[in-house]
Order: structure tokens, then C-alpha cells, then sequence
């Protein structure tokens, strides 16, 4: 019988949240130890004292780990203890070396093993770099984080507003007034601007545009970047861009920069953009993405560029799949 110890924290007493991060904690064990539920004996949750409003027990049962005993028991009240913390040992019929896995507040609990690690994937328009990290991200279980998204948003909030998005100083009194907020919903990115959830509006082709134009602001991108470095901090994730290594984490631990031709990078955001019901002129997508290429290429502050110390990769003929398994084995090499 062998145990693996893990511990995570909540943001806040809610039923959803601890939801959320028991079944990301249990995954993440579960994958970094290479287990299959069969081989689970029994779940052991301790919780602190500031937390009711949901048996991580329960959780466990609803992350689909019901095919083992589930326990769950409060802790006692510890001065100077860690707050709204959820401890876990889970007990396996597994002859294995146990990894242990603490996340978000819980690594101040063990800094010896719990780690945090960041991926770069820079690359222009249509080079499959989102596609390959959220692909990535999901083999991971770590999250993706949309950086474009942040500034698509920006962009959003500027043409509804009538704004031109060549003007910096308008840009930044309107962005000081918006706010923006990352969410995870089922491991998905959720974009919400003021309450309300763009991710599919900030899609739009000419907000891709407007976006290209607002990001040049340095004042925007030194807000947005400071909000990324913020959230890569506090947890293993993805991160594509066009910046990415070079500016927004230049200290990233793994780095790769996608690109791919242009005629086979306007056929992918074609195909992209007509599944969603667009409407959409080829040659016209094609000519917006060679101007978006050098538009994002001379800009002044964090241009597209290829980091020193990133993996380029030519994805023109290559499937998604091709892709995720060459940054899966360059990564294998660097551990």
C-alpha cells in the first residue's frame, strides 16, 4: 500500500470553487503518478475550519472517484495555520514511487516539491499556436491561458465604445474604467468584460484587427503583461501569444515559437471562422494577415519575434497532433 499526499487552497467558501479544486488536485495526482481509479483504495480529505460550504468528499465523488472509500474530516483551528486549505491522502494498490502534488496556496506547504512551470507559444496569425496550447494544456492538466483573448477584450470594449483605437491616451481612460477578469469554467477559458462573457464576441474578425492596433499601445501592453505574469505566477499554465517569450515571461521554462505559411495560415482562420457562421472573403482574410504580420512585427513595444532560446517549429504540414507530440518530446529533452 503506498500513499500520495496532495493539498490545495480555495479562494473562497463556495461550493463550486471547492468543486473546482478537488477535482483539479485528484487529476493531477492521478495523472502525475500514472494511476488508474481501480488502483485508488481510499480518499482522505482533511479540511480547515473556515470551510462548510461543501464535503470535498462529495466533490471527489463528482470528479467521477467513486469506485473508492471517501472520507472527509475538519481540522482543528491552528493559529497562524494556513486558511480555506484542502489536505488529501489517498491510498493506492500500486507499487510506484508516490509523487506528491500541492497547488495553488497549499505549496507553501511543501516548496521542496511543488513546482510551478510556464510554456511560451509564440507565433503570428493562424500558425495553430491556441490550438496547440490548449491542446497541450489538457494532456498537461494545467490551464491555458488565452493572453490575445485579454487584449481582444480591450479591443471589444474600444469599438463598442466608439473609440479610435489609434489614440493611446483615450484607449487607457476607457481601459481604467473596464473590468476584466479570467475565469476557467470545465479547464475553458471564460473572457468576462464588466459581468459580461465575450469569449465569442472578441472572435470577430475585425476585432483581431482593432486588437493588433490597441496592443501596440505600451501602456496597454505593459497593464495586460503585468496581469499574465500575475496569474503565471501563481500556477503551471500555457501561455500563447505573440510575445509571450520574449516579453511577457522571458524566464519561461519552456519556450517554442509556431509559424506556418501564409495562404495555409488564412485557410485554417477561414475554415475557423466559417464553422462559427461567418461570413468571410478568402483572399481578403489573407491579405489581413500579412498586414497583421507586419503590423505586429514593427510595432514599438514587444514586437513578434522569435525568443533566442525558443523552439521554432514549421507547422505548415503538420497535423495538430504532429505538433503537440514534437513540443511533448522537445520539453521530455530539457527535463
Amino acid at each position: 500500500m503506498v500513499v500520495i499526499r496532495g493539498a490545495t487552497t480555495i479562494n473562497r467558501d463556495d461550493k463550486e470553487e471547492i468543486k473546482r479544486a478537488v477535482k483539479e488536485l485528484l487529476e493531477q495526482i492521478a495523472n502525475v503518478n500514472q494511476l488508474i481509479k481501480d488502483e485508488i483504495v481510499s480518499i482522505v480529505f482533511s479540511s480547515t475550519s473556515d470551510i462548510h460550504a461543501y464535503y470535498p468528499a462529495k466533490a471527489a465523488r463528482e470528479a467521477g472517484f467513486e469506485g473508492c472509500s471517501l472520507f472527509s474530516a475538519q481540522e482543528p483551528d491552528i493559529h497562524g495555520g494556513l486558511s480555506l486549505c484542502i489536505r488529501v491522502m489517498i491510498f493506492v494498490e500500486k507499487d510506484i514511487k508516490p509523487r506528491h502534488v500541492y497547488l495553488r496556496g497549499a505549496k507553501v506547504l511543501r516548496k521542496d516539491i511543488a513546482t510551478v512551470y510556464s510554456v511560451a507559444i509564440d507565433g503570428p496569425a493562424g500558425s495553430g499556436k491556441s490550438t496547440v496550447a490548449k491542446r497541450l494544456a489538457a494532456d498537461y492538466h494545467i490551464h491555458y491561458l488565452d493572453t490575445g483573448a485579454m487584449y481582444r477584450a480591450c479591443a471589444l470594449c474600444v469599438v463598442e465604445a466608439g473609440l479610435d483605437v489609434s489614440d493611446e491616451a483615450a484607449v487607457v481612460d476607457l481601459m481604467r474604467t473596464v473590468e476584466l477578469e479570467v475565469e476557467y469554467e470545465n479547464g475553458v477559458q471564460k473572457t468576462i468584460v464588466n459581468g459580461r462573457d465575450v469569449s465569442e464576441d472578441i472572435r470577430r474578425p475585425a476585432i483581431s484587427m482593432a486588437a493588433s492596433a490597441v496592443s501596440k499601445h505600451p501602456s496597454v501592453r505593459i497593464h495586460m503583461a503585468e496581469q499574465q505574469r500575475q496569474i503565471a505566477g501563481k500556477m503551471s499554465c500555457v501561455l500563447d501569444g505573440r510575445d509571450i517569450g520574449t516579453f511577457v515571461l522571458p524566464d519561461a521554462d519552456f519556450k517554442f515559437f509556431l509559424t506556418a505559411r501564409p495562404e495555409i495560415r488564412a485557410k485554417r482562420r477561414y475554415d475557423e471562422l466559417v464553422a462559427k457562421g461567418h461570413t468571410v472573403d478568402f483572399e481578403e482574410l489573407k491579405a489581413e494577415i500579412v498586414r497583421r504580420d507586419e503590423q505586429d512585427s514593427t510595432r514599438a513595444v514587444a514586437p513578434l519575434k522569435v525568443a533566442e532560446d525558443a523552439v521554432v517549429i514549421d507547422t505548415s504540414e503538420m497535423t495538430v497532433e504532429e505538433v503537440v507530440s514534437t513540443i511533448k518530446q522537445r520539453m521530455q529533452e530539457r527535463i
